[in-house]
This record gives structure tokens, C-alpha cells and sequence, in this order.
């Protein structure tokens, strides 16, 4: 996300970053309770790790599976007055081959004046604010265990992370998850994409976002809200960002690839779209915040 600026652009990679969690992480959500420092018991906090990273891959290949609508708002903010906006919605869908395609089903024209959406945000809409840590990914990461914490109903052990360095052309996450007890899967998500860019060219930052999930068929805790609020400090003045991303009826494609679950395999279907299931309360980490 950059400030729009006359100058010719020119790309520069942050080589390192700091593994500190941002200020927003101090913040107290709606049915989170107070961190306990206290070490798990019955388990050691590697064996946490590897459980919850193997889960998430699990869960990584599931999600590849659904069908869900994504919708995207980004606004910008004088004061509470919303001064732009862009939206767009769309739908994750498959097509009669079995290829995942996005079908947009509204994106009236951006009125953004003070800043313009690049390739690194659309890309981090996508993939980083639904963040996902699986085994494959978590040699490139520092985890660092700072506790034990209440989020609504469920107990969750949670976890600092930050890369530990920055490849060219890569996107990472930098911040906080939560991983419960019980499921070992990631229930909710606090912090930052980076690498951010700074130069005299241009200025390419992203704000502090925090994503939930719910658990959906009884089995994974998907994304389902994210919403961000901060203030960008750009050199040509400081900008407040709002984005709110919702990702919504998740339904799984049948195929007939093999998937398993705890060891065991789930059911096979044919490659259709299957029938809406009768709606059920699911469980979250904490109701999203309003709008």
C-alpha cells in the first residue's frame, strides 16, 4: 500500500527486521483474557509446534478444497469521516475442470485518492491475512512461546513469530497467533506483512490487521474475518487505513483426491459442486469486532 507519487518507482528489498510484535498486539479483544506465563503441561512447547504446523497443512490442502465469497474494503480516514474507498467481492470457485478461478461479482470504481493498492497488498488479501504456518513454512520462521491465554470459550497457547530472514520477491507475517489446546490449529491472527519499502522513490506500507477464524464441517478453524485500523506514517504525512475482509459460505468441492484427517480418510466425492448444508452455530475464537 503506497502513497501515490510522482517520482518513478523503484523496488527496494529490507534485507532484516527486527523480531518485535507491533504496538497493536497490546490491545484487549472482546472475551480474550489476561496472558498467563506459564509453561504447557503434559506437552513441551516443540512438540506444540510440530503439532499445530503438521495441522495447519492439513487444513492448507482442505481449504484448497472449499469454494467461499471474499470480500475486500479498504478505506482511508480524515479523522471518522471516510475520505476513499475501493471495494471488491468475489467468489473462490472451480471450474468444469477442477481449476480454482475467482469469479468478481461486484467492484464499483476506487474513489482511494491518498493512496493506491499495489501488487503486495492484493497478494497479501489473499495470503497473508488468512495466514497459515505449516510445516513446509516453519523453518523460515522464529516461534517464540509467551504463554497461555482465554479467547472466548476455547484455551489457546500462544506464540510470537517474525521470518527469520527476507527473501526477494517473498511476503511474510510478523506477529502473534493463537493456536488451541484442543484442535492444535491457528484461531486467530495478530500483526503485520513484510517487508515494508522505504525509499526516496517510494513508499510501500501495509497496516497491523488481526484475523479470526471459525470452525467449519466440525473439523478446521478458517478464516472468516480480518479487519485492520492504523495509521500509515508516510513521509508525505500520515495516512489512517481501515480494511475490513470477510470470507463467507465456505462449501466443500467435492474431487476425488485423497484427503486425511488425523489419520484417517474423509469421505470421497464426485468433482460437483455440492448441496448447501443445513446452517449450524460454529465455533469461534471470539465474535468479530463491528464494523
Amino acid at each position: 500500500m503506497r502513497q501515490k507519487t510522482l517520482f518513478h518507482l523503484l523496488l527496494t528489498v529490507v534485507l532484516g527486521i527486527a523480531f518485535t510484535t507491533p504496538a497493536v498486539l497490546n490491545a484487549q479483544d472482546r472475551g480474550e483474557g489476561p496472558l498467563v506465563k506459564e509453561e504447557p503441561k503434559g506437552i513441551t512447547v516443540d512438540e506444540i509446534i510440530q503439532r499445530f504446523a503438521a495441522k495447519e497443512k492439513e487444513f492448507k490442502l482442505a481449504r484448497e478444497k472449499y469454494t467461499y465469497r471474499q470480500t475486500i474494503k479498504v478505506q482511508t480516514l480524515d479523522g471518522d469521516t471516510v475520505d476513499g474507498e475501493y471495494q471488491i467481492v468475489f467468489d473462490v470457485l472451480f471450474d468444469n475442470k477442477g481449476r480454482r478461478i475467482e469469479n468478481v461479482v461486484f467492484a464499483p470504481q476506487t474513489s482511494l485518492q491518498r493512496i493506491q493498492l499495489t501488487p503486495q497488498d492484493e497478494h497479501d488479501f489473499r495470503n497473508q491475512l488468512p495466514f497459515v504456518l505449516t510445516s513446509d513454512e516453519l523453518p523460515e520462521y522464529s516461534v517464540l512461546y509467551v504463554g497461555q491465554q482465554k479467547q472466548d470459550e476455547l484455551h489457546t497457547y500462544v506464540f510470537d513469530i517474525a521470518p527469520k530472514q527476507i527473501e526477494k520477491n517473498k511476503r511474510y507475517f510478523q506477529g502473534r497467533i493463537w493456536v488451541d489446546d484442543h484442535d492444535f490449529q491457528i484461531v486467530k491472527t495478530r500483526g503485520k506483512t513484510v517487508p515494508e519499502i522505504r525509499s526516496k522513490k517510494e513508499e510501500n506500507l501495509f497496516p497491523a490487521f488481526t484475523t479470526y477464524r471459525e470452525q467449519i464441517d466440525g473439523r478446521y478453524w478458517f478464516p472468516t474475518y480480518t479487519r485492520a485500523d492504523d495509521t500509515l506514517k508516510f513521509s508525505g504525512g500520515d495516512v489512517r487505513v481501515r480494511e475490513i475482509i470477510r470470507y463467507t459460505n465456505y462449501k466443500r468441492f467435492g474431487s476425488d483426491v485423497k484427503i486425511t484427517y488425523e489419520g484417517q480418510e474423509l469421505e470421497k466425492t464426485q468433482n460437483q459442486q455440492p448441496q448447501q448444508p443445513a446452517p449450524t452455530q460454529p465455533q469461534t475464537s471470539g465474535p468479530p469486532p463491528k464494523k
